[in-house]
């Protein structure tokens, strides 16, 4: 016969014995514990441990009393360790975290950190297993760990996680994975979650219903193989999470980077050595997807704290990509820069050779032909940057970082380099992973920021590593992204961490993505620590070269909205998301100091917007500079510039046409 749920609980469990806590509770049946559940500080979320099946473990979680995960299985597979038979429960541990974190480097200058954590100490046979689980305000996020036993020194194994579904909701995926085809960088489509194919990127979102969003993820990826998502076959509505294999060969296209080479299907994809815990498995919950993206710090609070003690030296702010690479070039992108308020300029692939080739090296200045005639002195460059205190970031692809990444971080240190952007990275499988990572560490030792691009994607290691400060694994605006994927990225790529978007302000594509002001709001709506601006562009001194690869390389002029781009903050002390409708508007508010930035982006179809400026503080006015579309301005970009007052009480009506957009700098009187 089955009990209700204990309100007041002393049991002991093979001798150990368990404290009533009003937030965990469990459900005994004639036959023992049938079901351990932990709920988030708020009484909203909650996670149910419901015992095994056969060779599998069993969870659910659930939201306002909801269901949004069914009886969903952690299967582990693996030649060391038979991860199987009967099950049993050694201990049982609950605590509470009640806490707070600061960043300069982030969406919120100080982030809550408050969760109920379970951990439950298992037997599977003969295995030993614990599971850990965190229940926050904003999702549950769960890890499995493998303790020592049995003189096992290191364990060769694969995961599979079937997560279960009561109905066939829509989810925005990205394409399938395969030879030749970037997922990350990819268009994201909205399917059935039946229809998913195998390689989905995280996160990925569920709309289930008008109250209810969710996003699976993955936090703390540090040198394990990267998770993704395909169709489920534990139900008829399920979802399936497993583990890249090895690229046994490392190919790519030379022209896009995508992988070309096959995967490893078959046999453990994760060796590890005992004890170790995997990567947090993440499921973010909220009313709607503005609210997810609000809360997006979840996957930063499940890394470690900073291992940078004094991070002083980690500066964020606006690049400016030099695209002759050259001496003047450079120097004249330095002037710009630094009567901008931008504080870096990027030498992109060419400076060392042809990036594609294992042959060029990354610790000479040797151009290559198709990208710039020079001369570039590195030296002149950096020692003028430094004069107008303006750094410089170098590009370098993987295949010289991989064979000279020990001899480059001395060199650059030398010549006076401030970064390193890492291109065309390997993604997915352990080594890939844990190569990343520990490359991130050394440049950290170096006092180098770094921007990792092409198909990673973040998981929350830049809490840990702040020096890390963006990254790609965004079909950004160099691919020509309409704004309606833009919104699309905005609350899904998004929710996982800062995305370098390369903001292409006078190229002729702005005309297919959207308009200029659209342009303008993506610094404030898509985050990232360091926001590459004028991607094609050139300041007006530098030279004419029609020799690179650039495409349509233009002159940047003097129309008064740059003004937006100067003051515009890439780090801020609060976000707050004002319109959210994922694929068709976005409104982004954010504070630095005591002032307001809002970004506005709109989709297909044309719309009145509201904006309600509760935001602001009480009894204070404020002075707001208002950036929209209008084709009766007479310059080449048509952005009007409006100037009004404005108070915690004042609403505004903005009229946005069709893929249009705003901007607005709002300061205080």
């Amino acid at each position: 016969m089955e009990s209700n749920k204990i309100n007041s609980l002393a049991a002991v469990l093979n001798g150990r014995a368990i404290s009533f806590v009003l937030l965990l509770w469990i459900v005994i049946s004639c036959s023992g514990i049938k079901e351990i559940q932990v709920q988030s500080p708020d009484g909203k979320n909650v996670f149910v441990f419901n015992g095994h099946t056969t060779n599998t473990i069993s969870f659910s979680v659930k939201r306002n009393k909801q269901e949004v995960l069914l009886p969903s299985v952690l299967k582990l597979i693996s030649n060391e360790i038979a991860f199987s038979g009967d099950l049993s429960i050694l201990n049982v541990e609950f605590s509470t975290v009640t806490k707070e974190w600061n960043s300069n480097f982030g969406e919120l200058s100080t982030i809550p950190d408050n969760y109920n954590q379970l951990k439950l100490y298992l037997n599977m046979g003969d295995a030993k297993l614990n599971i850990i689980c965190r229940a926050y305000n904003e999702g549950i996020a769960f890890a499995y760990e493998v303790p020592k036993q049995n003189n096992i020194v290191e364990l060769g194994f694969d995961e599979m996680l079937q997560y279960n579904f009561d109905a066939d909701y829509k989810v925005w995926s990205t394409p399938k994975r395969e030879a030749g085809v970037l997922t990350a960088q990819g268009l994201y489509k909205k399917i059935p979650l039946t229809s998913l194919e195998e390689g989905c990127e995280r996160p990925l979102l569920i709309d289930m219903g008008a109250n209810l969003k969710v996003a699976l993820a993955e936090a703390k990826l540090v040198d394990y193989a990267r998770l993704s998502y395909s169709k489920g076959t534990s139900s008829k509505y399920s979802i399936l999470s497993s583990l890249d294999g090895k690229m046994e060969e490392q190919k790519q296209d030379t022209i896009t980077g995508a992988v070309i080479a096959e995967r490893k299907l078959e046999g453990a994809k994760v060796h590890k050595k005992l004890p170790f815990q995997s990567p947090w498995r993440v499921v973010m919950m909220a009313e709607n997807e503005g609210e997810l993206l609000e809360n997006n710090y979840i996957i930063q609070n499940l890394n470690d704290p900073s291992e940078i003690k004094d991070t002083s030296w980690i500066q964020p702010g606006k690049v400016l990509r030099e695209t002759t690479l050259t001496t003047k070039g450079g120097m004249a992108a330095i002037d710009f820069v630094a009567n901008h308020k931008m504080q870096y300029i990027m030498f992109d692939a060419g400076w060392y050779g042809d990036e594609m080739k294992n042959s060029s090296d990354a610790t000479t200045v040797t151009l290559d032909p198709k990208r710039s005639k020079g001369p570039l002195d590195m030296k002149a460059v950096t020692a003028y940057g430094k004069e107008k205190g303006v750094g410089l970031i170098l590009y370098v692809n993987r295949r010289s970082l991989e064979k000279q990444l020990d001899d480059v971080l001395p060199l650059f240190k030398e010549w006076g380099v401030a970064g390193i952007k890492f291109g065309f990275v390997r993604v997915g499988d352990q080594d890939a992973t844990t190569w990343m990572h520990e490359a991130i560490k050394k440049a950290a030792a170096y006092e180098f920021i770094v921007d990792v691009h092409d198909e990673y994607r973040p998981t929350g290691f830049s809490r840990t590593y702040p020096n890390l400060l963006t990254q790609e694994g965004i079909g950004g605006d160099e691919t020509t992204v309409t704004n309606e994927q833009t919104l699309t990225h905005m609350f899904t790529r998004l929710l996982a961490g800062a995305a370098d978007n390369t903001v292409c302000y006078y190229n002729a594509r702005v005309a297919k993505m959207g308009s200029h002001a659209s342009q303008l709001a993506k610094t404030v709506c898509l985050f990232s620590p360091l926001q590459f601006l004028y991607w094609y562009d050139k300041p007006a001194a530098s030279p004419e070269k029609l020799d690179g690869l650039w495409g349509d390389t233009r002159h940047i002029g003097n129309e008064p909205e740059l003004e937006f781009f100067k003051n515009v903050p890439t780090t801020w002390d609060e976000t707050k998301v004002l319109a959210a409708e994922i694929g068709k508007v976005g409104v982004i508010a954010r504070r630095k100091g005591n002032e307001w930035f809002v970004g506005g982006i709109n989709g297909e179809t044309e719309r009145k917007l509201s904006i309600d400026f509760s935001f602001l503080k009480e009894n204070k006015k404020y002075k707001a500079l208002i950036y929209t579309d209008d084709q009766t301005v007479h310059t080449r970009t048509h952005v009007k510039i409006e100037e009004l007052l404005t108070t915690k009480d004042s609403k505004l009506e903005v009229l946005v046409k069709s893929n249009n957009g705003f901007a607005m700098h709002i300061k205080e009187l």
